[in-house]
C-alpha cells in the first residue's frame, strides 16, 4: 500500500512523477541502445567492444516508440500544470544575476525546457529514418546524421538537467522523483474526477484560452506537439 508523504520532505506531484518516470525510463533505454546501434553499424568516430547484435536497431526503435507514446502526455502536463518548472518570460533578466540563488533556479528551468526540445528533435529525426539504412550500410543520409546529433544533444541535455537539479535541491530533490508516496490532493482515486472536469472544459471551448494571448511558451508547446504529430504522419 502506498503511504502518504511527509510534508517536511521535498515533494513532486504524483502525476508528474508518473509521466517523468516513464518518459525518462524509456528515453534512457533508447539512448543506451542508440549507442549500441551506432557501435554495431557505424563506429567511425570511435567505438567500444560491445557485442555485435544485428537486432539492436529494432530494440532501439521500440524504446524510441514507447518514448514517443508517453511524451505527448508529459508535454501537456509540463506546459500547463508544470509550467513554473519551465523557462519564464523574465528568465533572461534573471540569468544576468550570475551566482545568485535565482540564477540557479532560472538555469534549472532553462535546462528543463532544453531537455524537452532536445527530446522532440531526437524523436522526430528518429522517425524520419528508414530502418533499412544501417543494415545496408547506408550511412550518408541526412536524417541519420541529424539523429546522431540529436543523440549527443540529448545526452548533454540530460546531464545538465541532472547536474543543475542536484545543485538546486541536492539528493533530496533528485530522490523525490523516485518515490511512490503522494499527498491527498494527488491521490490516483481523484484522477477520474479531474479528467471528467478537464473534458467538460474542453467541450465548452476553454482550451482556446490556453493560447490567448499567444506567448513564446505557447508557441513552443504547439511546435513540440505538431512535431510529434508530424513524426507519426510524415514517415
Amino acid at each position: 500500500m502506498i503511504k502518504k508523504i511527509s510534508p517536511s520532505r521535498p515533494y513532486q506531484p504524483f502525476l508528474l512523477r508518473v509521466f517523468h518516470g516513464l518518459t525518462g525510463l524509456f528515453l534512457i533505454a533508447a539512448i543506451l541502445t542508440a549507442y549500441w546501434t551506432y557501435d554495431t553499424y557505424d563506429g567511425r568516430w570511435g567505438r567500444i567492444p560491445l557485442p555485435v547484435y544485428k537486432d539492436i536497431e529494432g530494440i532501439h526503435g521500440t524504446f524510441g516508440l514507447w518514448t514517443l507514446l508517453v511524451f505527448p502526455a508529459f508535454v501537456l502536463y509540463a506546459f500547463h500544470r508544470g509550467q513554473k518548472r519551465l523557462i519564464q518570460s523574465d528568465s533572461l533578466s534573471k540569468l544576468a544575476q550570475v551566482g545568485k540563488p535565482i540564477w540557479w533556479y532560472t538555469l534549472n528551468r532553462v535546462t528543463n525546457t532544453l531537455a524537452m526540445v532536445a527530446l522532440t528533435f531526437a524523436l522526430f529525426s528518429g522517425k524520419m529514418m528508414d530502418e533499412t539504412w544501417l543494415p545496408k550500410g547506408e550511412l550518408h543520409h541526412g536524417w541519420y546524421y541529424a539523429h546522431l546529433i540529436s543523440w549527443i544533444v540529448m545526452v548533454g541535455a540530460i546531464a545538465l538537467h541532472l547536474l543543475i537539479n542536484a545543485k538546486v535541491g541536492g539528493s533530496p530533490l533528485l530522490l523525490s522523483m523516485l518515490i511512490w508516496e503522494f499527498r491527498d490532493k494527488d491521490s490516483p482515486t481523484l484522477w477520474p474526477t479531474h479528467i471528467a472536469q478537464w473534458w467538460t472544459h474542453v467541450q465548452q471551448g476553454d482550451w482556446i484560452r490556453w493560447f490567448q494571448p499567444m506567448a513564446g511558451m505557447n508557441a513552443l508547446e504547439i511546435i513540440i506537439l505538431v512535431s510529434i504529430v508530424a513524426a507519426w504522419i510524415i514517415p
